[in-house]
């Protein structure tokens, strides 16, 4: 899993509120490392057809505290692994923000927005700027640090780690 796009294009799938853990993710499937088997049951009790519409590169836009519930990292890595590449949601439970992060999967808040299913949306990570294309329709999100953007770049913590000389096995 590599470097990430600082400029995305793509089609926008929309969710609610409260998205956990467990719905994007199920608890069953995170025994394994399997990263495909991950991809292959993303949101599948939220959305049973997800797996089979989402394209690489494609963004997955929600409502507020996306990520409550465990802490589990499996979460942004299925997303991922699913072709995902970035995540906009009014807020998110601190933790898959953060493990979001740190596995190179990038998340861009927008306090309010009316993003719809199917839009297409044009994001720019350094600024934060989303447009939706397809309404014609400009959203500033919260600028992510410097540093986050640097670790996105790296393609997640443990590169950005190991190529800044602060990380051994």
């Amino acid at each position: 899993m590599g470097k990430v796009q600082t400029t995305i294009t793509a089609k926008a799938h929309v969710y609610g509120d409260h998205i956990d853990t467990d719905r994007i993710i199920p608890g069953k499937y995170t025994k394994t490392l399997d990263l495909s088997t991950l991809a292959n049951h993303v949101l599948e009790d939220l959305d049973p057809n997800f797996n089979k519409e989402v394209q690489q590169g494609d963004i997955l836009v929600a409502g507020i505290n996306f990520g409550c519930g465990s802490s589990r990292e499996q979460a942004p890595l299925a997303l991922k692994q699913a072709g995902v590449s970035v995540v906009i949601a009014r807020d998110f439970a601190r933790i898959f923000f953060r493990n979001a992060i740190n596995i190179g999967l990038p998340v861009l808040e927008i306090a309010d927005h009316n993003i719809k299913k199917g839009a297409k949306l044009e994001i720019d990570l350094k600024s934060g700027s989303v447009k939706d294309l397809t309404a014609n329709i400009s959203y500033t999100a919260t600028k992510l640090p410097d540093i986050m953007i640097s670790i996105l770049n790296e393609g997640g913590l443990v590169n950005y780690l190991k190529k800044n000389g602060n990380y051994s096995l």
